[in-house]
C-alpha cells in the first residue's frame, strides 16, 4: 500500500526546520521526520536590512541539506515558506531568486497576516478553546491574534522578536534596569491594541521559546504526565520561571533541565513576552499549542478537500483517529452507547451516584476508547489502555480531562484504579475519584452486556428497592456468556454504587413484544 509523505520547510528567524509528514488512513498528518538548523537569520541582516553573504550562505546551504533529506521519500507536496528575517529583507526579491536557481524550491515569503493567520488556525484546529488570544514568539517577529466562537476577529504582526528583543540586555544577567525597560517597551507595545485589554479569555502560545518554557515548569514540577500539547501554566508559574532564570548566566541556563541548549541566550526575552502579554490580557491561563506555523499552513490546503479550513469538531475526530489506529469496533460502541445512555438516566432518576451532565460527557467519552490497550496485550491491556490515553497527545482535551478519560476507559477493578490514580495525589478532589470510579465500573459492566459483539441486550429495566438495585436484562438470543461475565464484574459497580445488584436475565422471544428504548 502506497504512502502519502508531504513536506514543509519553515525559514524563521531563528532556526530552519525540515517537516516530513504522513498522512495516516484518518486523513490526520503524523510527523516521521523533523529536521532542525539553528540558522538565526535574523543576526544576518545588516544596517540596509540586507541579508548578508553570510546570511545567504548558511541559508542556501541548510536547504541543501534539507533537500538531501527530502530525496529519501516520495514527497505528494512541498511547501517552503519563509517568515520575519525574510520578510524584512529588503534583497528578498535576489533572495527568493537564489533559491530557486541554487536548491530548486520556490520559497513563499509570509506576510505578518498571514504568518498571525497560520498560527490561529493551527491552535482552534487543535484545541477546543472557543475564544482566546494567540501568541507566536519567534526570533525576529511576534504574531498575536484574538478569536472568539473560533472565528477571527484581530489579528497583528509586531516586528520585534527573542533575537531582536536581546538588545535590552547589555549582559548575560540582565539588571533590574534592564528587566524594566524590556517590560515598560513590551507593555507600551501591547497597549496599542486595544483589543488586548483585559480580555480575560486563556493566552495560547506557540513555537519553540513556548515549549521550552513548559518544559522547565514540567521539569520543576517533576510532572507525571507526558506531552506538552494543552498543558495549562499560571501567572505565578511563568514569573517564577522567569525570576529565576534571570540570574543565570547563559552557561548556567544551558544546563536547566527542560531548555534547549540554542534557546540559552534569548529565552528571558521571550518569556517576558508572555508574562506581560498574560498581564496586559488579563488571561484566564497560558496554554500551550504544540501545533503552530507548519500546521496551520497545511490546515487551509486540507480546507480546499473539506470545503473548509476549521474543522467542525476537533476532539471527535482526535478520538475517531484513536479508535481507527487500535480497530476499535464501532458497532460495538453504538450499542454500548445505547445501553449506557439509558443507564445514565436510570442512574440520576434513582439517585444513584450523584451524576451530572458532565459525567455524562465523560462516560460518553471514554465508551469510545474503553479498553482499546488489548490491541497491544489482552492480559494487561488495563495498564496499556491507562498508559496510552494518559501520555498520548489528544487534540481538544486538556491533561486533567485526559487523565480522567484514562482512568474511566481502562477501569478493570477498584484496586488497578487505585493504582492508576496514585501519582496525581491533590488532582482530583476524593468525590471526583468515587465518580470516575462509578462511571469506570458501569462502563466496565456495560462492555460485559455485550461480551460476545453480538448485542443481544435488547433492553433492560432498572428499579432501585430498599438500597438493593434490582435489574431485569431483556436478551434476544442465548445469554450465558453475558450472564457469566456481568456477575463476574458488577461487584466492583455494587462497590462503587456502595449497594447490591440482583440481576434477571429475561428472553424477549418468550414474554412477547417489549417496547425497546432504543
Amino acid at each position: 500500500m502506497s504512502k502519502n509523505y508531504y513536506g514543509m520547510i519553515d525559514i524563521g528567524s531563528n532556526s530552519m526546520r525540515l517537516v516530513i509528514y504522513l498522512q495516516e488512513k484518518t486523513g490526520s498528518l503524523s510527523e516521521v521526520e523533523n529536521v532542525k538548523a539553528v540558522a538565526r537569520l535574523r543576526n544576518h541582516l545588516d544596517d540596509q536590512n540586507l541579508l548578508t553573504e553570510q546570511g545567504l550562505s548558511i541559508l542556501i546551504q541548510t536547504l541543501k541539506s534539507f533537500k538531501e533529506v527530502m530525496e529519501t521519500y516520495e514527497l505528494i507536496d512541498l511547501v517552503c515558506v519563509a517568515t520575519a528575517s525574510i520578510r524584512q529583507a529588503k534583497n528578498q526579491d535576489v533572495i527568493r531568486q537564489m533559491v530557486r536557481e541554487q536548491v530548486g524550491l520556490d520559497m513563499k515569503i509570509l506576510s505578518g497576516e498571514e504568518e498571525a493567520f497560520y498560527g490561529y488556525l493551527a491552535v482552534v484546529n487543535s484545541t477546543s478553546i472557543t475564544e482566546g488570544i494567540t501568541v507566536d514568539i519567534g526570533g525576529g517577529s511576534t504574531e498575536i491574534t484574538y478569536f472568539k466562537d473560533r472565528k477571527l476577529l484581530e489579528s497583528h504582526s509586531f516586528s520585534f522578536g527573542a533575537l531582536t528583543l536581546n538588545r535590552f540586555f547589555k549582559y548575560d544577567i540582565p539588571s533590574n534596569k534592564e528587566l524594566k525597560k524590556l517590560r515598560e517597551f513590551l507593555r507600551d507595545q501591547f497597549d496599542s491594541l486595544p483589543w488586548l485589554s483585559q480580555q480575560g479569555v486563556p493566552l495560547i502560545a506557540i513555537g519553540g521559546s513556548a515549549r521550552n518554557l513548559v518544559q522547565i515548569d514540567q521539569s520543576i514540577k517533576k510532572y507525571p504526565l507526558a506531552g506538552l500539547h494543552q498543558y495549562k501554566m499560571g501567572w505565578k508559574d511563568i514569573t517564577y520561571v522567569s525570576d529565576c532564570l534571570s540570574k543565570l548566566t547563559t552557561e548556567e541556563k544551558q544546563k536547566v533541565d527542560g531548555l534547549s541548549s540554542d534557546r540559552a541566550d534569548i529565552i528571558l526575552p521571550a518569556i517576558e513576552v508572555f508574562r506581560c502579554l498574560h498581564q496586559t490580557i488579563g488571561a484566564k491561563s497560558f496554554v500551550l499549542s504544540r501545533k503552530g506555523l507548519r500546521d496551520g499552513v497545511f490546515f487551509e490546503q486540507l480546507s480546499q478537500q473539506l470545503g473548509s479550513a476549521v474543522f467542525p469538531n476537533v476532539l471527535q475526530s482526535s478520538i475517531q483517529e484513536l479508535m481507527t489506529d487500535y480497530d476499535v469496533n464501532p458497532t460495538q460502541i453504538n450499542h454500548v452507547q445505547f445501553l449506557a445512555s439509558k443507564f445514565f438516566d436510570e442512574f440520576q432518576q434513582n439517585g444513584l451516584g450523584d451524576l451530572t451532565y458532565d459525567d455524562w460527557t465523560i462516560l460518553k467519552r471514554a465508551s469510545n476508547v474503553f479498553n482499546l490497550g488489548k490491541y497491544i496485550d489482552s492480559e494487561s491491556s488495563a495498564q496499556h489502555t491507562f498508559y496510552l490515553l494518559a501520555n498520548r497527545t489528544i487534540d481538544g482535551l486538556f491533561h486533567i480531562d485526559r487523565l480522567k478519560l484514562a482512568l474511566v476507559a481502562s477501569f478493570k477493578n477498584n484496586q488497578l484504579f487505585k493504582q492508576f490514580v496514585n501519582p496525581y495525589k491533590g488532582w482530583i478532589a476524593k468525590s471526583e475519584k468515587q465518580k470516575l470510579r462509578v462511571l469506570g465500573a458501569l462502563l466496565k459492566f456495560l462492555y460485559c452486556l455485550d461480551a460476545t459483539k453480538r448485542q443481544i441486550v435488547q433492553d433492560f429495566d432498572l428499579r432501585n428497592r430498599e438500597g438493593v438495585i434490582e435489574l431485569t436484562i431483556y436478551c434476544n438470543q442465548d445469554w450465558l456468556p453475558e450472564q457469566y461475565q456481568t456477575v463476574k464484574q458488577k461487584k466492583h459497580l455494587e462497590k462503587a454504587l456502595k449497594r447490591p445488584i440482583h440481576l434477571t436475565f429475561v428472553d424477549v422471544n418468550e414474554i412477547g413484544n417489549i417496547k425497546l428504548a432504543r
